[in-house]
């Protein structure tokens, strides 16, 4: 939090738009200031970031924004949320996204040295964030120390921030917008210097700052231009890194795009095996990345018999004959228990067939996708070990060869595959004896069973270790809907609209808008939600009003907005705009109704609805009986402003309606503005009365004619004390 100066673009208790109240200062930048700010509506807590006004007209940073809003399809907890961009009356453009409570790293490194353990966590988290970013084309390019905060201070928590646009934060770390270059010199890639940028970019910025937390010092590339060039082509220097942190960083920021890990996929391996050697060869990211990946070619024995030919099966082909299987079988017999290991793993091949081609590595792939039948691809040491897998999938290419693999190889794989049935989906990646298994399900006990199997490892001679997940299964919009039903006590409760149609996935956030009588029924529907949705995010836009504006609410007629607009003052010796809405005990309301210019004709009745259950017409009423638009223009033309609650002053010489807030009716009361083709009641209605005796006679002249209303229009004054 910094303290406000007189020249920010927004004070402590502004609100924008009507609807967020600035709470406080987060940072400034060169293009633009992050503010902390409150929903009038909700009470949520957001991140305000609002480009400086001399820069909203300029298209290039309005690029800019836009191009950081579409970071919202990014859906990944590592990511910040981000909503859509803002404009306020005055012309600030602000973009809306997530407010996270927690440290930055920037913070973190002023404090001194991390521990490399916790920077390989927050490694691990930021690398998943890339990782969804990269896979929609969307390379951060300005990843720094100030652009990752901690959640709640956990490096398992980390958040990627600040998409979009760069920022000057700190001296010496100067940052450059435009076509040329991106990114804060001490942590932007080598070839950033020059413009070029692609995801490997990131991966750089990524372990530089991860180097410069540990040192507890941002790195020194110099003292002008050519400096920093020159020393951006060197290789960091990791001198006195433990490992595995030191190779990560090395291979992270290698100056060399070419020498990096390639995706932040290469780098979750690296994380999931430091050790793994040529499991990175066919690693190919991780299990949703749902890759196939084709072995290598097999390399011939020294004097080789004619190479075996790779094995396809579909589901409609037909298994070879069994005939030679006899003679192994009595082989088999003599050996006892231990044959049918050997014979798997292929440790009998050179005395019961001809040797197969080597393969380097040797590599196997079995993958079961969503929806999807088995695959497996790869090599296999022995004709049983083939037919045995060719059993479990419709869908085979195994190529008989023979490699630096274990005696037991074969019935590993195969022990290691067939309890996999119960998965939602799962991948096994094997180089010669070194594996990795993923999974998901969405049955928590299938999940706690495989763990518990593959708790020490993966079966016999694999190296390697298994992770299987537990997702939530989806949640029925009907069990969604239920819970909205029993909490409507102000109308009709609505979901979102993203098109969840059958259920929420796992990573869908509950959406629910509309508005409740109390801030009980918000609080209570929200936990039962909570409830429902498990780690699904549950987002409120549901409006708190009372008992006396939900009766009105619910008999509303079903009317458009007209484009009417409710604008307040406060009264006294002079009028004092008001566009808050919000009025203490003592101030004295001033209501103008703003008519569009296309509003010429017809009749207007305006009425509100206050805390304590009763209505009061301000048009027409029995001191101003003549509503229609035609008078009240009195022949102006344009947007006319039409003053239906007068100040004080203005009260004694016109006659008008005024009022005086006191401390008897405090909290929310609702203008309604409607507009109708003809008068909307037979006769005059009372200048007060109760909310249920006016929601009747409005449902009484919608029943009667429900074309003569053309719009309803509304807004939301509230009293409260200083």
């Amino acid at each position: 939090m910094l303290e406000s100066r007189p020249g920010d673009l927004f004070q402590p208790g502004d609100l924008l738009n009507n609807t967020y109240r600035i709470e406080c200062l987060l940072g400034r930048g060169g293009t633009s200031h992050v503010y902390k700010a409150r929903s009038e509506i909700s009470g949520n807590l957001v991140a305000l970031k609002v480009l400086k006004q001399e820069l909203a007209a300029n298209e290039d940073f309005t690029v800019l924004m836009a191009r950081e809003e579409n970071i919202r399809e990014i859906r990944h907890a590592a990511v910040v949320r981000y909503s859509e961009n803002h404009r306020t009356p005055d012309g600030h453009i602000y973009l809306l996204m997530d407010y996270v409570e927690g440290p930055g790293l920037d913070k973190r490194l002023k404090q001194g040295p991390m521990a490399a353990e916790d920077l390989l966590v927050i490694c691990r988290r930021v690398a998943q964030g890339l990782q969804a970013a990269h896979v929609r084309n969307i390379v951060h390019r300005d990843l720094s120390p100030d652009n990752i905060i901690l959640r709640g201070g956990d490096p398992a928590e980390a958040v990627i921030i600040d998409f979009g646009i760069a920022k000057d934060t700190n001296p010496g770390a100067q940052t450059i917008v435009g076509n040329e270059f991106a990114g804060k010199y001490s942590y932007a890639a080598p070839e950033q210097m020059s413009g070029d940028t692609d995801a490997r970019s990131d991966i750089y910025s990524l372990g530089a700052l991860l180097l410069a937390n540990f040192r507890g010092a941002a790195p020194k590339l110099g003292a002008n231009p050519m400096e920093v060039v020159e020393n951006k082509q060197k290789p960091l220097d990791t001198d006195g890194l433990p490992e595995p942190f030191k190779t990560l960083i090395e291979r992270m920021c290698a100056p060399d795009p070419n020498a990096r890990f390639q995706t932040a996929g290469e780098v979750l391996a690296f994380l999931d095996n430091p050790d793994g050697g040529s499991l990175e060869d066919v690693l190919d990211g991780p299990a949703e990345d749902a890759t196939i990946i084709v072995p290598q070619t097999s390399q011939p024995a020294p004097a080789p018999p004619p190479a075996a030919k790779p094995i396809h099966r579909k589901a409609d082909e037909k298994k070879g004959g069994r005939g030679g299987l006899w003679a192994v079988l009595a082989v088999l017999l003599l050996l006892g228990g231990g044959g049918a290991g050997a014979y798997f793993s292929g440790m009998l091949d050179s005395i019961l067939q001809p040797s197969y081609p080597v393969a380097r590595p040797y590599s196997f792939i079995a993958e079961k996708p969503v929806d999807g039948p088995l695959q497996i691809v790869g090599n296999v040491p022995s004709e049983a070990a083939r037919e045995a897998l060719l059993a479990l999938s419709q869908d085979a290419d195994l190529t008989l060869a023979t490699g630096a693999i274990s005696d037991t190889w074969g019935t590993d794989v195969l022990d290691t595959v067939t309890p996999l049935e119960g998965l939602r989906e799962w991948r096994l990646v094997v180089s010669n004896n070194k594996a990795r298994l993923t999974g998901t399900t969405d049955d928590a006990n299938v999940a706690e069973t495989l763990n518990e199997r593959f708790r020490n490892g993966l079966p016999g001679a694999l190296e390697g270790k298994a992770e299987i997940r537990f997702e939530l299964p989806m949640l029925p919009v009907a069990e969604v809907q239920a819970v909205m039903e029993a909490f409507a006590d102000c109308g009709p409760l609505l979901r979102d609209g993203n098109g969840h149609y059958d259920g929420y996935a796992p990573s869908d956030p509950v959406l629910v808008s509309g508005r409740v009588a109390s801030t009980a029924t918000r609080l209570e529907l929200f936990d039962a939600l909570r409830a429902l949705a498990h780690e699904r995010q549950v987002v409120l836009d549901v409006e708190v009003l009372n008992d006396a504006l939900c009766v009105v609410e619910q008999h509303l007629p079903k009317a458009p907005s007209g484009g009417a607009k409710v604008e307040f003052a406060v009264g006294g010796s002079s009028v004092e705009p008001n566009p808050s809405g919000r009025f203490f005990v003592g101030e004295n309301p001033v209501i103008d109704i703003v008519l569009p210019d296309d509003v010429t004709e017809g009749y207007l009745t305006v009425s509100i609805l206050d805390v304590s259950g009763n209505v009061f017409h301000l048009l027409p009423n029995i001191s101003r009986e003549d509503n229609s638009v035609a008078s009240l223009r009195d022949d102006a033309a344009g947007e006319v402003p039409v003053r239906v609650a007068y100040s004080l002053e203005e009260s004694v010489t016109s006659g008008g309606i005024a009022f005086k807030v006191d401390d008897s009716t405090l909290g929310k009361s609702k203008v309604l503005v409607l507009h109708s083709s003809e008068p909307l009641f037979d006769g005059m209605r009372p200048t007060s009365e109760s909310a249920v005796g006016f929601a009747e006679a409005l449902q009484a002249s919608y029943e009667a004619d429900s074309s003569r209303i053309r719009s309803l229009d509304s807004r939301i004054l509230v009293t409260a004390r200083p």
